[in-house]
């Protein structure tokens, strides 16, 4: 998973370390739909529709690290968000899991929606659904959704008397058609709803086992595992390494962002030791559900001699048009002297790589010595999910970026393979063989 947009995993940072006036105040996102009142000794946040204002998260004054000028941290978690100004009224807000910052800028006073409590009624609860939805979704055009017209024939089913469970199924029934694997939506202990795209080969979590063995008979080295077990690697050959990723999180029990690269960056020292006599090496992210982009640009950045973009990040940036979006930030893959491998890849790719495990696909594509994706088409989502709440207390969340690379998006089309190999299907499973490792064997032998 790409990781939820929320202030709870936000780090400060900014291009100077000197403003002038004090942090405290009240600053808004640009996008994001996030508000931030910042006192000496706490940081609030808000999230902000244009029908309400709901508070999230509050965070107690820390020790402040090197460099920064204020730190806040969330109370029972690793979480510390330092503070640095970009100038008198402008801060970007740098998420370590995240591939870009929030730029936020200091306004006079809350917006007039802050005023009073946001209601906790079935229908206010409807139309702060609704209504993040218009103001965030990018995506409406490209899935041919109306979303006004679903919204229209929706509301009129809630009432003061509309149950819980009756609510949410109306909600979950509005997004569920998108099939947007970045949507979601959880009303415990009613039920929650994420409507990913399934294709033959989507692999049931009961499965996966099974659908991880069918891999061991073509190890010659036992198999290895990094990371709290999201890494596994082992030789498919004297001179092929295989480098399986089940995730881009959780690598540290720690779970900071920190914790997690130090753990990553060990892991690879290890996996690439032998790399100077490998002829090839299979990355298989075809059962990854996501995490944290930049560990996906670590990873490339063991597999090039050269820096270059990745990609570039943009969020939706005005309620009302969603063709309007924040400056890009790229993101660069970064060359290092650590130990790597910088020839000839093969990626396996399919159906349930998903968000974190996409953006790293992407940020293959510029990679100075082609790779070659073996298997299916990606999910199709990669925005970060911007998690939101109702005034019931109910969670849900929505995509609200884009992923730019040489101009190109790949959101709901997902990035096809360079092979067309069904290897995860129930008749592929069936014959005990891996199709996707057997055509990732020959085309490095070739």
């Amino acid at each position: 998973m790409c990781l939820a947009s929320t202030v709870g995993a936000l780090l400060l940072s900014a291009r100077t370390a000197n403003a002038q006036r004090p942090l405290t105040g009240i600053w808004a996102s640009d996008g994001y739909g996030q508000l931030f009142e910042f006192t000496a000794d706490s940081l609030k946040s808000f999230e902000i529709t244009k029908l309400s204002c709901i508070p999230t998260e509050v965070f107690v004054a820390a020790p402040t690290p090197p460099g920064a000028r204020a730190a806040y941290a969330e109370p029972a978690s690793p979480i510390v968000v330092a503070i640095k100004a970009d100038g008198d009224d402008r801060a970007r807000m740098d998420v370590g899991f995240a591939a870009s910052e929030m730029v936020i800028h200091r306004i006079p006073r809350k917006p007039p929606v802050c005023d009073t409590a946001t209601p906790n009624t079935p229908r206010s609860n409807f139309d702060v659904f609704a209504a993040t939805f218009a103001e965030h979704y990018p995506f409406f055009a490209e899935r041919k959704v109306n979303w006004g017209a679903v919204v229209d024939s929706n509301r009129a089913k809630v009432t003061d008397a509309t149950t819980p469970a009756a609510l949410f199924s109306i909600l979950a029934g509005m997004i569920a058609p998108m099939r947007d694997a970045h949507t979601s939506i959880a009303a415990q202990p009613i039920g929650s709803l994420r409507p990913v795209r399934q294709t033959p080969s989507f692999v049931p979590s009961a499965q996966r086992a099974a659908a991880y063995a069918l891999v061991n008979g073509y190890f010659t080295t036992p198999l290895r595992s990094f990371c709290q077990g999201q890494l596994e690697f082992g030789m498919l050959a004297n001179d092929i390494g295989y480098l399986r990723i089940k995730s881009f999180s959780r690598y540290s029990k720690v779970g900071s962002f920190a914790s997690d690269t130090a753990e990553l960056g060990a892991a690879l020292d290890s996996v690439f030791a032998g790399a100077a006599s490998w002829k090839g090496f299979v990355i298989d992210v075809r059962l990854n559900g996501g995490g944290a982009d930049p560990l996906g640009l670590i990873i490339a950045g063991r597999l090039t001699t050269a820096n270059y973009t990745a990609y570039s990040k943009q969020a939706r940036n005005d309620p009302a048009d969603p063709t309007k979006w924040t400056a890009p930030q790229p993101s660069l893959v970064r060359a290092t002297s650590r130990p790597g491998f910088r020839g000839p890849v093969v990626e396996l790719i399919g159906v349930q790589s998903v968000s974190a495990a996409e953006t790293f696909t992407q940020a293959m594509i510029n990679r100075p010595v082609k790779l070659t994706k073996v298997g299916e088409t990606t999910q199709g989502v990669f925005s970060d999910v911007l998690g939101r709440r109702l005034p019931n207390g109910w969670t849900f969340g929505l995509p609200n970026e884009r992923f730019v690379t040489d101009g190109k998006t790949y959101d709901l089309v997902g990035i096809a393979p360079d092979v067309a190999v069904e290897s995860l299907t129930p008749a592929a499973r069936a014959t005990g063989k891996d199709a996707g490792i057997e055509k990732a064997l020959e085309l490095l032998r070739r």
